[in-house]
C-alpha cells in the first residue's frame, strides 16, 4: 500500500472492551428466546441490530423486538467504555505523523451519547465519527469505509481498517484496504483469511512498527 493517511476504526472490540459485556447482554436475551440455540449469543458477534433481528427475532417474534431494543438501551448507558490496552498511544503516534483518524461503527448515535459519558476525551481523538445513520447498507458491504475514506480525503490503498468481527473485517476487505484483526471477539486463527496483520492489542503499536508489520504481509 502506499503511506498512509487514515485510519479507520470499528468501536467494540477495537476501540473499546465492550464485548464480554454485550455477550453477557445476549446471552441473556438469547437464553430467553432461543433457549434451543444453546451459544447464539457468540454467533451474532459483529452483526448489526437489524440482521440480528431479521434473523432471530422476526416472524412470532417481531412484536419482541421493541422491548428488546429498550433494554439495550438502558444496557448500554450502564456499560463501562474502557480503551483496548494501548489505544491512546497507538493514536497519538498515527496523528504525529499526519494520520488522519475516524470511527466507523454501527452503533447508533444514543449509543454514542453513553460512550461520550464515559469518555469525555473520546470525540478529540478522531478527525470523524461515522454511525449507523450514516450508512445506507450495513457490513460487510464496503459502503462504511468507502465513505468514511471520502470523509477523510484518502483513497482506499491509503487507508487502513481496524476490526474484529467477520463482517467488519470482510467490509474492509471489500473496500481494498489494508485489514488489521484485533482477536478480541474471535480466535486469531479465524480472522487470519479476513486480514493482513492480527494483533490481540495494541500494546507497543507505533507508527513505525505497524507499517513494518504491513509491509511484511504482503
Amino acid at each position: 500500500m502506499n503511506k498512509f493517511k487514515a485510519a479507520l476504526f470499528d468501536l467494540d472490540g477495537v476501540v473499546f472492551d465492550t464485548e464480554p459485556q454485550y455477550s453477557v447482554f445476549w446471552g441473556g436475551i438469547c437464553r430467553q428466546y432461543h433457549p434451543e440455540h444453546p451459544g447464539l449469543e457468540h454467533e451474532i458477534k459483529g452483526q448489526t441490530l437489524t440482521q440480528i433481528y431479521d434473523r432471530w427475532f422476526s416472524g412470532p417474534l417481531l412484536a419482541e423486538q421493541e422491548s428488546i431494543t429498550s433494554r439495550l438501551n438502558d444496557y448500554e448507558q450502564q456499560m463501562r467504555y474502557d480503551y483496548i490496552a494501548g489505544f491512546e498511544a497507538l493514536i497519538a503516534t498515527l496523528r504525529s505523523h499526519g494520520v488522519r483518524t475516524a470511527v466507523v461503527t454501527s452503533s447508533n448515535i444514543p449509543k454514542m451519547e453513553s460512550v461520550y459519558r464515559y469518555q469525555p476525551g473520546f470525540k478529540v481523538l478522531f478527525d470523524a465519527i461515522l454511525t449507523s445513520e450514516d450508512f445506507d447498507r450495513s457490513k460487510p458491504d464496503p459502503d462504511c469505509y468507502q465513505k468514511a475514506a471520502q470523509r477523510l480525503g484518502a483513497q482506499s490503498d491509503e487507508c487502513i481498517v481496524f476490526e474484529d468481527s467477520f463482517n467488519g473485517l470482510r467490509a474492509g476487505r471489500a473496500a481494498k484496504m489494508a485489514v488489521v484483526g484485533l482477536a478480541t471477539t474471535n480466535a486469531e486463527e479465524a480472522i487470519r483469511p479476513l486480514s493482513d496483520i492480527q494483533l490481540k492489542d495494541y500494546e507497543g503499536l507505533t507508527f513505525d512498527r505497524l507499517q513494518t508489520l504491513l509491509s511484511q504481509a504482503k
